[in-house]
């Protein structure tokens, strides 16, 4: 067994909360299955900053899209019938979301219209698809998790070309959620909720996917790896929810920091944002809030590909 030095801790801040004037609890078919049938506001996912520095949300349970200013300034920009949880920025400006309910969507952000991309693959529905992101080339990959965990190791990652030709990486997966690539497109990295691990999935010219393996194994808790980042030296940020925390893993799955919440523990998704990248942004889920740390190092650049 390998151990480490206790990683140092980074406190956070409540950058903003969802305001009282978009809260209405109450029951939703999505919370009867997820959050325990609770009558719930709110439960915040997806955030990404557009070029001109404001923040998108999605709010699952109500189909509902906020952006939010550097102020913290909320604005609702689409509601709709769905669920929306991952949402990324291509390069042309159209906003792309992993809906639950009904595949990949788009979202055109000044007029709200939000339309559907890949409602299937090969005629079958997703099992509910969670989180994307946009490679160097355009590439975009997804994960498709459902309900799967242990007892349905049946979790799908799929990678869909700008040509649109759709390819399954992966399906052998128990709770495939965040993912991200690394800027030379040789690998991605997915977090693997219900197993508490995140896996590292080497990329190919052949388009075999081969020698997938564990790059980092969790502690565990009450939930489990979510949402995932990458900084400009290649470390990785996990958003470990039910434990209210982000850790920061080297290139080599050293533990380095620990980022503590400070207002709940349902810490699900996380982005770079600020004025010079260092600000961490960070959805707690839970309470409707967003929270801030100020990180050391900056994260990669989103749009350097694109201009």
């Amino acid at each position: 067994m390998m151990f480490f030095a206790p990683p140092s801790e980074v406190a956070t801040t409540v950058f903003t909360r969802l305001p009282d004037r978009f809260r209405k609890p109450r029951a939703t078919a999505w919370a009867a299955a997820n959050r325990g049938g609770l009558a719930i506001d709110s439960f915040l996912e997806g955030p990404s900053f557009d070029r001109q520095g404001r923040l998108y949300v999605t709010d699952i349970p109500f189909g509902r899209i906020f952006r939010i200013s550097a102020e913290g300034e909320w604005e609702l920009v689409a509601e709709y019938d769905g669920w929306p949880n991952g949402l990324k920025i291509h390069r042309d400006g159209r906003i792309f979301i992993t809906d639950y309910k009904r595949g990949i969507m788009v979202l055109e952000p000044e007029s709200g219209a939000v339309t559907p991309f890949l409602e299937t693959a090969a005629s079958e529905s997703f099992k509910g698809v969670n989180d994307l992101v946009f490679a160097a080339n355009g590439d975009l990959y997804f994960t498709d998790q459902g309900q799967t965990g242990l007892h349905d190791a049946t979790g799908r990652v799929y990678r869909l070309t700008p040509e649109g030709r759709l390819t399954r990486l992966l399906d052998t997966v128990p709770s495939p959620n965040g993912i991200v690539i690394d800027p030379g497109m040789t690998h991605l990295l997915i977090a693997v909720t219900r197993a508490q691990q995140i896996w590292r999935i080497p990329l190919n010219d052949s388009g075999l996917t081969t020698k997938v393996g564990v790059f980092a194994q969790l502690h565990g808790g009450l939930g489990g790896p979510d949402g995932l980042a990458l900084d400009a030296e290649g470390n990785l940020l996990i958003a470990h929810t039910g434990f209210g925390s982000v850790w920061r893993l080297s290139r080599t799955a050293e533990p380095q920091l620990r980022i503590r919440s400070c207002a709940g523990i349902s810490t699900t998704n996380l982005a770079f944002g600020g004025p010079d990248g260092h600000d961490l942004f960070i959805t707690e889920s839970q309470t409707g809030s967003i929270l801030r740390a100020k990180l050391d190092v900056a994260g990669t650049a989103m749009f350097s590909h694109q201009d």
